[in-house]
């Protein structure tokens, strides 16, 4: 079984994802702020990471940031779930180094795909 972080604040969206992401057999390992999803990354190297990016504490543009340049190598996907939808949001997330992003609300029933799209995108 693959473990994930989600670095999650908001408890109603942590369980969405959760619950979509145990359904299709991860095991899910979740933060509630930025710096504790850091630590986790380091000593957990989960499969891969979603990342909110409005988060207390330091935000998920710091967070990806300090991910990238830390001994976790900066290889592990981390996918942004976030409700920053505005023109070049998009552009800015990706550019701090996420792999992908998603729009809150997400949909249960497919973000699992949707991710996985990503990852074998990476794959290639």
């Amino acid at each position: 079984m693959k473990t994930v972080l989600v670095v999650e604040d908001n408890q109603d969206n942590l369980e969405l994802i959760s619950i979509a992401l145990k359904r299709s057999g991860y095991k899910v390992l979740s933060a509630e702020t930025g710096e504790m999803g850091v630590e986790m990354v380091i000593r957990e190297r989960p499969y891969f990471v979603i990342m909110d990016i409005d988060l207390p504490g330091i935000d998920g543009f710091e967070a990806t940031r300090r991910i990238r340049t830390s001994e976790a190598n900066g290889d592990i996907p981390i996918i942004a779930m976030t409700s920053f939808a505005m023109s070049g949001d998009r552009d800015r997330i990706m550019a701090i180094g996420c792999n992908g992003y998603f729009e809150k609300p997400i949909n249960p029933l497919t973000i699992v795909d949707d991710i996985h799209k990503i990852l074998e995108e990476l794959r290639r």
